[in-house]
């Protein structure tokens, strides 16, 4: 489906998720203890909407901050635009490569060293062996585990694995760069680092889609943001709205 817009580096366009949830469910309180021993459950469905046609568009060289509480959406809608999850309805349609940063573990194999999973995460988004090969030094460098990069990722902290995902997402001259959370990102030096490395890249004509609850940092990096709401879009607007105390309802 072509793009309305070839500006655009990212449409989203009536975007739903509709997840079924299984619930086991007994009719009486002896059914209940009988079910324990005896697996006596009736499994009933039910339908949970994450998504409800969300519509937005991200020009290229610019910045959306996602906005809203746990459980609105917004790590579902950024991992559909990384083509991790499938929307049930809607299109997304993205121009460039995508460099995600959105959920500890994916991309890697924890039976690798951090090295090779340098190679295999580049690899699962689009980025050839020999463009690793040019970075991986400043990769390396920038995660600040050189001493653990030939061990199994198994042994890694998970703030030494966010570290290593984000260097990796960093590093690769990305189109598009999907982060959640960065501030989740190791310690305060470490933050500062990560986002002063992002800066750079917008500086350098780079789309972000940044995952954040502090109005503060949206405002700094972000040109416009979406707050959603249960799954739906309540709010959208210029970033530096944010900055502003009566912005009702923004998390």
């Amino acid at each position: 489906m072509p793009f309305m817009d070839r500006d655009c580096a990212v449409e989203v366009v009536d975007v739903s998720k509709t997840y079924i949830l299984h619930h086991n469910r007994v009719t009486s309180l002896k059914g209940r203890f009988v079910g324990v021993f005896k697996k006596r459950w009736r499994q009933e469905r039910e339908l949970f909407t994450a998504l409800r046609e969300v519509n937005f568009t991200v020009p290229r060289g610019a910045a959306l901050g996602l906005m809203g509480a746990n459980g609105s959406g917004k790590s579902t809608l950024l991992q559909i635009i990384a083509g991790i999850l499938k929307p049930t309805r809607g299109v997304i349609r993205i121009r460039g490569r995508i460099a995600p940063m959105i959920q500890l573990g994916v991309g890697f194999n924890v039976e690798l060293t951090g090295e090779e999973n340098i190679y295999l995460n580049a690899s699962l988004y689009g980025f050839s062996n020999q463009e690793v090969s040019n970075r991986i030094d400043e990769i390396i460098d920038f995660s600040e585990i050189r001493h653990f990069i030939d061990t199994p990722l198994k042994n890694y902290s998970s703030g030494m694995q966010m570290r290593l995902a984000f260097s990796i997402a960093v590093h690769l001259d990305p189109d598009i760069l999907l982060a959640d959370e960065i501030l989740s990102v190791g310690d305060a030096p470490f933050q500062q680092k990560c986002l002063a490395r992002i800066e750079s890249l917008r500086k350098q004509g780079m789309t972000l889609i940044l995952v954040s609850h502090v109005p503060g940092q949206v405002a700094q990096f972000c040109d416009h943001y979406v707050q959603l709401v249960h799954g739906r879009v309540a709010a959208h607007g210029p970033a530096s709205e944010l900055l502003q105390p009566a912005t009702p309802g923004v998390a």
